[in-house]
């Protein structure tokens, strides 16, 4: 198939129009909007497959692959790569892995017999999924770690992701800021998958703000004995925040959620309840946390965080139900991975800000910044930014 070179201005033709109106100039936490830059830059795009999601020939250029379809973060990433991709010219194809890496590993596989030169990669399981992009490495393609971090291998060129520590800090802040007065406050701690470095990376940081008000008695855990022992080391270990995470995970999963928060509130008696603070990981999980302490007749009131600005969450926020969530602009990240592989594809260097180590190397990273949204700023940061239109809501200020 035929290719030219095409002249663009990336951030003007691509993604300007995507991130309109979404430069906030601050957020809850003090992060900044990421800034949309306006680099010139070379791409080697099919002129004919220009807004194909795939190439039926299989002169396939960027290959994607991520966790679920089951939940609704990971829809809206498709949607963004799609357009921006199809946009930009370049035939590209997404494909699910539904929480299995066994079918991850087959998705790049797949992706790799069509001839990709790029792929980008949210792993189902950080350590398991090495074996894929090896698998991929090794047939010439540039592998682009996407929001979660592959461990274990030399193997990833590049990583785009959200800052996971300060959404962790966020979500630690937003409890502290929050906080009933007194001593002795219920603090309801839970995680992400054990599989996923991401939620590590959230819990640390949450944990480095928590961890002092647990140690000078302000808030007592009240769901994780491996917490509560080790509530005076203001740094843990992998080990050692495994051993927490491995008590209060929540594999990511709506039900998995909903189950320890019943366990966790049947197990603790009256003086363990009354108003309390629940570190939720993600918006689905925190839903359905927020569900669970809701009909207890001896929770009197609970916060509880989240990430990812759902549309559920963002109306759970809306209603009082969920206290928080943070947003993560997929338009942006998307951005930043096509950028990426523009580069790659133009033999260029990509741009990256930071490295993230993976255990076999320091990886080459573009870190994008994070939102935090409280009824207060629903429309600021989510409708008037274009993200979400507000229709789709109702009780909206």
């Amino acid at each position: 198939m035929k290719k030219k070179i095409l002249s663009m201005i990336l951030a003007v033709t691509m993604v300007a129009g995507l991130l309109a109106g979404c430069g906030n100039s601050a957020s809850d936490n003090g992060g900044d909007s990421a800034e949309v830059k306006e680099d010139a830059v070379e791409i080697d795009a099919d002129t004919s497959g220009s807004g194909d999601s795939s190439s039926a020939s299989g002169d396939l250029q960027v290959g994607i692959v991520l966790p679920t379809k089951d939940e609704p973060r990971w829809l809206q990433d498709q949607a963004q790569f799609e357009k921006i991709l199809g946009d930009a010219g370049f035939t590209n194809q997404v494909l699910f892995s539904q929480g299995s890496s066994a079918t991850e590993k087959t998705n790049v596989e797949t992706l790799v017999s069509q001839g990709i030169d790029v792929l980008i990669i949210c792993a189902q399981d950080g350590a398991a999924a090495a074996a894929a992009v090896e698998a991929a490495k090794d047939a010439g393609v540039t592998v682009i770690a996407y929001d979660r971090l592959i461990t274990g291998t030399e193997a990833v060129d590049y990583y785009v992701t959200f800052d996971s520590f300060a959404v962790g800090v966020a979500q630690g802040q937003y409890l502290i800021d929050n906080a009933p007065e007194g001593t002795g406050i219920p603090l309801y701690l839970y995680a992400g998958a054990a599989t996923d470095n991401n939620a590590f990376i959230f819990f640390e940081g949450a944990w480095s703000l928590l961890q002092p008000k647990i140690a000078d008695g302000t808030f007592t855990v009240a769901n994780s004995s491996e917490a509560e022992a080790l509530k005076d080391k203001a740094e843990l270990t992998r080990d050692e925040l495994g051993k927490i995470i491995g008590q209060v995970t929540t594999d990511w999963d709506f039900n998995v959620a909903k189950s320890k928060a019943e366990a966790h509130l049947t197990a603790v008696g009256a003086d363990l309840k009354g108003d309390v603070l629940v570190l939720g990981p993600n918006d689905g999980t925190a839903r359905s946390i927020a569900d669970v302490f809701a009909t207890d007749k001896d929770v009197t009131s609970y916060k509880v965080t989240g990430q990812d600005a759902e549309k559920a969450s963002v109306q759970y926020v809306i209603d009082g139900k969920q206290s928080m969530t943070v947003f993560k602009d997929t338009r942006t990240l998307a951005a930043d991975s096509v950028a990426m592989a523009v580069s790659v594809l133009n033999g260029e260097t990509p741009a990256t800000d930071t490295t993230y180590n993976n255990e076999a190397k320091d990886v080459p990273a573009k870190q994008t910044d994070i939102v935090v949204v409280t009824k207060d700023n629903v429309k600021a940061a989510l409708i008037d930014s274009g993200y979400y239109d507000a229709s789709e809501f109702t009780g909206l200020e």
